[in-house]
């Protein structure tokens, strides 16, 4: 789906615009060591109840959405951090009941799933969450995870490829791999026109065939003739949202996603990842709709018994090794990470997305200490707004069907 030239000059600027704020779900929390925490719930993390209570300490604090992280393979070889994963999409499905107004985010990859099963998981997500589902593409680029199915090989990257100074052709592959799944889905997104279901009893036509439309795909990778099993999404179009560190990854997002999630660092701000953003966006040839972009931050935040610096440098300690990781580390107060937070975004990103050190005390402080210092700068909303995922990250709520007719 084509979107708009993303530019810095697009982007809003002037008056003091409020912050949008989501959070990254992953285990324990993004520390190895978080689900030692005495708060942790390490025997809980595959159970309902776990991610239902984080889900809803998200939405009590107002934020834009949840992601929840997957992968095919376990984080590492090391013993001592969490070594399972559960399916982040049933996990999404499983919470949407339980929440009204937060946006559900799970990754889901590309490289080893068939775009038509992802493209009915994500529109049956928005049915069941009433318009609030998104979709983190990813790839999986290792060769432990093509050996799980067997169907391909694929040669692990060198760390300069993953870091995306020197990309190989598979690599750039993949993300194009990824490009065309996205594509798929949307056009299987927009194969059932809105009113294309006529349940009508005396007729006995429950639809009208000709609002059924073929995706009718075929390209380097695999060919899908639709129309898809699941009637068009309440959103018409779920937010599609990718990570990306390097140009590669933001020229994908420029061709196919919504809302990018990049890592700025501390030091330097914004302003460098969103001039690179801004030339992967030209490169793409954009147009339509702007592209969002999120700066992404992990937060170990003061508790009332030590501060975020002495909680991470303990939590190294019981790792056995100083934490790492390709977004920025906030180790201190709320209300500091609040300065921090306006700063970037009045430097031009959309928002911001927060990865909690250790669950759920991060969280928490999240949604009941720098949520209250944000709002009380006037940056940050007191409740929901009505709409659909979609509106609530400032993107049309209606989006045309490319296949209705006149």
């Amino acid at each position: 789906m084509a979107q708009n030239a993303s530019s810095s000059a697009d982007r809003p600027t002037g008056g003091t615009p409020e912050l949008h704020l989501g959070v990254a779900l992953d285990g324990a929390g993004w520390h190895p060591a978080a689900w030692r925490e005495p708060a942790a719930r390490p025997r809980e993390l595959g159970s309902a109840g776990y991610w239902t209570d984080l889900a809803s300490e998200a939405e009590t604090g107002l934020l834009d959405f949840v992601s929840i992280e997957d992968a095919l393979r376990v984080p590492s070889h090391d013993v001592g951090r969490v070594r399972s994963r559960v399916d982040a999409h049933l996990i999404a499905a499983l919470v949407a009941p339980t929440t009204s107004h937060i946006g559900l985010i799970p990754t889901v990859t590309t490289t080893h799933t068939e775009p038509f099963h992802v493209s009915t998981a994500i529109a049956t997500l928005d049915y069941t969450s009433r318009g609030r589902a998104g979709w983190q593409p990813r790839i999986s680029p290792t060769a432990a995870e093509a050996a799980h199915f067997g169907r391909r090989t694929i040669a692990d990257p060198t760390p300069a490829e993953l870091a995306g100074s020197q990309p190989s052709q598979a690599l750039v592959d993949l993300f194009d791999e990824a490009a065309d799944a996205v594509e798929v889905a949307r056009r299987l997104w927009d194969s059932w026109e809105d009113d294309a279901e006529i349940r009508d009893v005396a007729t006995r036509r429950f639809i009208d065939r000709d609002k059924l439309h073929r995706a009718d795909f075929s390209g380097r990778f695999f060919s899908v003739r639709g129309p898809s099993i699941t009637p068009r999404p309440p959103q018409g179009q779920p937010v599609v949202a990718a990570l990306g560190h390097a140009p590669v990854p933001y020229e994908f997002a420029a061709r196919a996603a919504d809302l990018l999630f990049v890592t700025p660092t501390l030091a330097d701000g914004p302003a460098p990842v969103l001039a690179l953003v801004d030339e992967a966006v030209r490169r793409a040839g954009r147009d339509g709709e702007r592209l969002r972009v999120y700066g992404d931050v992990v937060v170990f935040l003061n508790s009332g018994t030590e501060s975020g610096a002495e909680r991470l440098a303990r939590l190294d300690a019981a790792a056995g090794s100083p934490f790492t990781s390709d977004a920025a580390i906030f180790a201190g107060s709320a209300d500091d990470l609040a300065d921090l937070l306006l700063d970037w975004s009045d430097a031009g990103v959309d928002g911001v997305r927060l990865r909690p050190g250790a669950l759920p005390d991060d969280l928490t402080a999240i949604t009941r200490r720098l949520v209250p210092a944000l709002q009380a700068r006037g940056r940050f909303r007191t409740g929901y707004p009505d709409g659909p995922l979609r509106a609530l990250l400032g993107l049309p709520s209606t989006v045309p069907n490319r296949y209705a007719t006149v």
